[in-house]
């Protein structure tokens, strides 16, 4: 069960440590045409756009301008398992099929800067290149001011930018009959094929003037002019499309009158992701974006050219911002490896400790359960000790006894003889048994289980019986607590006649006669029912009535670990069955002489002694001497509050000490030896003769004083006590 808990918590853990890692990934497939600074321009951005959003992840194709190319690189993307297609065709038709199969595939598709002749496209961004094209007639019409001979260099044939912008650009011009384009040249985007075209023409038309290039982008304008620069002569004005930023941007080229004009061809890369996360994420979207542009001529070529650094610092920061986030990150999952490594090795150890802690587990369940079955072996020798020593002590002691008798002395050799060998016997049977017990418990033998133990165990039956007083009213009072009624008469004819005799059949029974009664001493068997010897010599000690109360355990367990627990209990004596009567009337005798009485509680002073009486001090040794240091103070306390009532009676202080008449009776005999009127009289004189010696006060004022019913009475008393009458002290005095 801990091992399981424990593996669930491991798992728990190591399913948090990956809850980052769910987060969708979106793999966003981008396939250009060709590889220029315009394009250049825009995979920066959309590499910004994605530093916005940590899920998406971008993989670049460039065709180099080329169909094949395109196509191969459009289904590797697809076959790779992209999410998303961005896609700007070569030309309008020739990878429509590539499209259109990744359209199939329920691929999202966004066609961006051109256009292509499929139909299966899910979004369209872009620039209206018809729009840029007639917008750049219109500004050559207005530069030339309606008069000029014109070249047109045109884009990539079949490409969408190339055809629109051609389309716009003748059709704003059909508007403006003065203005003559004299050739057409065809080209490919690139400065090298635009140079060369233009420089043929030339060649082949030396000396035809030629006020205006258009074209197509900025590199084939910047191409044409190169291709005039090297023929010589009055150059013409020169205008492009793309308006880029930069070194050899459009902008800077217009700033520096290498063109005469430029139109902004927007990128926003920025923008063309955040229309992909849109479409990934389900959320509303444009099918068709058209993009905003503008003229760059050079009165505004400085204010763009300014804009267009300060973006590209903006950049330049975001991307340094970018690198060393993705290098915080880095190190955040590296951390994170680490951190799960440790918590990996810390789960190895904690399961490593989880083993070690069930094994000693496991070996203290062994041990636990070795000691139990020792300790019912030795419950279970004890148990066939106390019943087979306590048989034998009533064949042994009644044997003794006989052998004291005249009968017995007088008895002829044979029954002499059979009476020797009865007693021998019986003795070599307890050597016997007491050898065989101590044996079987000090060693190593198989374990027992509780119910062979219970088996094998006699069960002596309980006979209860009320308590029985017997004996003479001044002889002490012996309480005896045994099960076994048998041993409750062979210690009744032990003691008979010289003690005055309780009993009880169990500890419980036992406590509540010795809480009534107060008897003088106790004999009490360990081995009972309800409550055992030890716990009943524990609960006699512990009560303030009974705490006084000597105890003797007599047992059949005679260990000495046995022995160790009843002195622990609070016995005062401890006596193994079979048992010697002569040892335990010995034993009983000896506690009950020797037992501390404070005689002397009110110590009674001199009639010349002024000091006022105290109670003597004792020497506190243990919890059953401060019980009865503490009866004692407060009985007395009782006494010297109330002393000077005369109708004080032993019932009374009963009743303030919570005990019975018996029960203080006997409590305050045991304890002083005298009863509780006694010491009740010796406190009136004791403080008669205080009042007597320091006051003023007549002889019949201190005999109401201090509690007597007459002076006559008090006059008695105090002669009877120190030898004189109470007026020959205060006439000495």
């Amino acid at each position: 069960m801990h091992k399981q808990k424990f593996c669930i918590t491991i798992l728990l853990i190591l399913l948090l440590a990956s809850c980052s890692q769910n987060e969708k990934k979106y793999r966003i497939g981008v396939s250009q045409c060709s590889d220029d600074i315009w394009r250049d321009k825009q995979n920066s951005e959309l590499i910004i756009g994605a530093y916005f959003h940590e899920n998406i992840e971008l993989r670049f194709a460039t065709a180099d301008d080329s169909d094949e190319r395109q196509v191969q690189q459009i289904d590797s993307l697809v076959n790779e398992g992209i999410d998303l297609l961005i896609v700007a065709p070569n030309q309008v038709s020739t990878i429509s099929s590539a499209i259109d199969r990744a359209y199939d595939k329920g691929i999202p598709v966004i066609v961006f800067e051109r256009k292509t002749s499929s139909k299966k496209y899910t979004a369209y961004m872009g620039a209206d290149n018809y729009e840029i094209g007639r917008l750049m007639g219109e500004y050559v019409a207005t530069r030339l001011n309606e008069h000029g001979r014109i070249i047109e260099v045109m884009g990539l044939e079949g490409s969408s930018p190339a055809i629109e912008r051609h389309n716009g650009f003748r059709e704003a011009l059909e508007a403006h009959p003065g203005i003559q384009i004299v050739a057409a040249l065809q080209g490919d985007w690139t400065e090298p094929t635009a140079y060369n075209n233009v420089k043929q023409w030339l060649a082949k038309n030396s000396g035809e003037k030629i006020d205006l290039v258009f074209g197509m982008n900025d590199r084939t304008a910047m191409g044409a002019r190169k291709a005039f620069a090297d023929v010589g002569g009055t150059l013409p004005l020169f205008c492009g499309i793309d308006g880029l930023p930069g070194e050899n941007g459009g902008i800077v080229q217009v700033r520096d009158s290498l063109l005469d004009a430029s139109y902004i061809y927007p990128t926003h890369g920025d923008q063309l992701i955040q229309l992909a996360v849109d479409i990934l994420e389900g959320k509303p979207y444009e099918k068709e974006t058209k993009l905003m542009s503008a003229l760059v001529t050079r009165e505004n070529a400085r204010v763009l050219l300014m804009e267009s650094d300060e973006i590209l610092r903006q950049s330049h920061y975001i991307d340094q911002l970018h690198q060393k986030a993705s290098g915080y990150l880095q190190q955040l999952a590296n951390q994170r490896t680490l951190t799960f490594l440790a918590l990996a090795t810390i789960a190895l150890l904690l399961l490593l400790l989880a083993g070690i802690y069930m094994y000693y587990l496991q070996r203290a369940r062994i041990h636990d359960e070795r000691t139990k079955m020792e300790r019912e072996q030795l419950d279970f020798y004890t148990q066939v000790s106390h019943e087979l020593r306590t048989p034998l002590t009533l064949i042994e002691g009644p044997l003794t006894q006989l052998a004291e008798t005249q009968d017995m002395k007088n008895a002829g050799e044979e029954t002499s003889g059979l009476f020797s060998i009865v007693r021998r016997n019986t003795h070599q049977l307890t050597q016997l048994i007491n050898k065989m017990l101590d044996a079987q418990v000090g060693t190593s033998t198989p374990g027992l289980s509780s119910e062979q133990i219970d088996a094998l165990t006699i069960t002596q039956p309980i006979t209860t019986e009320s308590e029985i007083i017997e004996g003479d009213e001044d002889a002490p009072t012996v309480l005896l607590v045994d099960d076994n009624a048998d041993i409750r008469a062979y210690l009744h004819s032990i003691l008979q006649g010289k003690y005055r005799l309780l009993e009880a059949e169990d500890g419980q029974h036992g406590l509540d006669v010795a809480r009534e009664h107060v008897p003088d001493l106790i004999v009490s068997d360990v081995m009972m029912p309800v409550m055992n010897g030890l716990e009943f010599c524990q609960q006699v000690k512990s009560d303030m009535i009974t705490s006084h109360i000597p105890v003797i355990l007599l047992t059949a367990r005679a260990l000495n670990q046995h022995q160790i627990e009843g002195y622990e209990s609070g016995a005062d004596a401890y006596i193994t069955k079979p048992f010697s009567p002569e040892l335990l009337k010995a034993r009983i005798s000896n506690l009950l002489h020797s037992r501390h009485q404070l005689k002397d509680l009110w110590g009674m002073p001199s009639v010349n002694d002024t000091s006022k009486p105290t109670m003597p001090t004792t020497q506190t040794s243990s919890a059953v001497e401060q019980l009865e240091d503490a009866f004692i103070s407060r009985f007395k306390k009782i006494v010297e509050e109330r002393m000077a009532n005369s109708d004080l009676s032993v019932e009374d202080l009963a009743a303030e000490m919570r005990l019975s008449r018996v029960q203080l009776y006997r409590k305050v005999k045991a304890l002083t030896g005298c009863t509780p009127v006694d010491l009740l009289r010796r406190a009136r004189l004791s403080q008669a003769q205080h009042l007597l010696v320091t006051t003023e006060y007549t002889v019949s004022e201190i005999a109401y004083q201090v509690g007597f019913s007459s002076p006559s009475y008090f006059t008695k008393c105090y002669k009877d006590e120190y030898g004189m009458v109470p007026g020959d002290v205060r006439n000495k005095a």
